[in-house]
């Protein structure tokens, strides 16, 4: 049974969803406020977040970049906001999904449903472990060669996927132009290795949420790339 954790300071509203929930087979814990919601959702073990924006102690967008920074968990975000701004802010902060109020509780559940199904598929038994790669939001599916952003799926030339896996199977490590172009277009090929700036630009264009300040692929100035974790 997934256990899924509701972090909504309007009781009536967490209620409602949580009732829609269990009603379905899920098994539902709510919390209040953003701090305490936060705790628990760092210190135990969920299948799936909701997250309402505005809560008391620490709001959505924090409780959000904080579950990322180590869990790859689904999250739905939560909010009476309609603006595209808070929107594009929850989803780049590694968001899977965003729900504005009012909306019906069965379309949470189809929501919640789906993302588990999602989720399931991208690591689920079927897939070998140490065949796909998460960080942050980011996964990458090695053995069928695909790459999803926050649960979407970016399409990749075949240079490019070769060019991001790499790096991110060796996180941390600082590798050089030269050193990239002979790792993935090879020692006898024919080629600029100026080439390897125009595929990082390519990827962060796909799967970074600000360009200028990437925090995946990070530049180090006169030496190369390395990818962060």
């Amino acid at each position: 049974m997934s256990k899924i954790l509701i972090v909504e300071d309007e009781e009536s509203i967490a209620e409602l969803e949580k009732d829609y929930l269990e009603l379905s087979g899920f098994e539902v814990e709510i919390e209040n406020r953003g701090d305490t919601g936060l705790e628990r959702a760092l210190k135990e073990e969920f299948d799936l977040f909701i997250l309402d924006l505005m809560l008391p102690g620490t709001d959505g967008f924090e409780i959000c970049k904080r579950i990322r920074q180590v869990k790859n968990t689904p999250i739905l975000m939560v909010s009476a906001k309609k603006d595209d701004i808070d929107k594009i802010r929850g989803l780049g902060l590694g968001a899977d999904d965003y729900i504005t109020k009012p909306f019906s509780p069965s379309e949470l559940v189809a929501r919640v449903k789906a993302h588990l199904s999602r989720y399931d598929r991208l690591i689920g038994s079927g897939s070998r472990q140490n065949e796909i790669i998460e960080i942050r939001g980011l996964k990458i599916d090695k053995t069928a060669r695909r790459v999803y952003i926050n649960g979407v799926e970016k399409n990749f030339t075949t240079k490019e996927f070769d060019l991001l896996t790499f790096l991110a199977q060796n996180p941390n490590h600082v590798f050089t132009k030269e050193e990239l172009f002979t790792n993935i277009w090879g020692m006898e090929s024919v080629g600029d290795i100026a080439t390897v700036t125009v595929h990082i630009k390519k990827i962060r264009e796909k799967i970074e949420y600000d360009t200028s300040k990437p925090q995946y692929i990070e530049t180090i100035w006169g030496v190369g790339y390395r990818f962060k974790v």
